[in-house]
């Protein structure tokens, strides 16, 4: 017997395309524009969409920031902490750059 059974397209997760980008981040870092730039290649392509996979590539920057900011307020630092949150993000935003254009590049290819 002969069954075909009509798969959904894979539309791609955001959640894997993160993860992706988070743990090929660690392991390239020794590779300062190289490794963030694959990093968001292969999460673009697990993305499968550009709006996915930009978002995959902001939300660790954001996630950083706000735990920052969040561990300095619970030792009650609200203006150290909302400062060195924002101060991180920048700083993680201004790095992922090559991130961002390597998971445009790739949502583009998969598709």
């Amino acid at each position: 017997m002969n069954s075909t059974v009509a798969q959904a397209p894979d539309r791609g997760s955001l959640t894997r395309a993160t993860l992706w980008m988070i743990g090929l981040s660690i392991a390239l870092f020794w590779l300062p524009i190289l490794g963030p730039a694959i990093a968001g290649f292969v999460g673009g392509t697990r993305a499968k969409t550009i709006g996915k996979a930009l978002i995959a590539a902001l939300l660790p920057a954001v996630l950083l920031g706000a735990a920052v900011a969040a561990v300095l307020l619970l030792f009650d630092l609200p203006l150290i902490g909302t400062i060195a949150g924002i101060g991180i993000f920048i700083v993680i935003l201004a790095e992922d750059v090559p991130m961002f254009a390597g998971a445009a590049l790739g949502a583009l290819v998969t598709r």
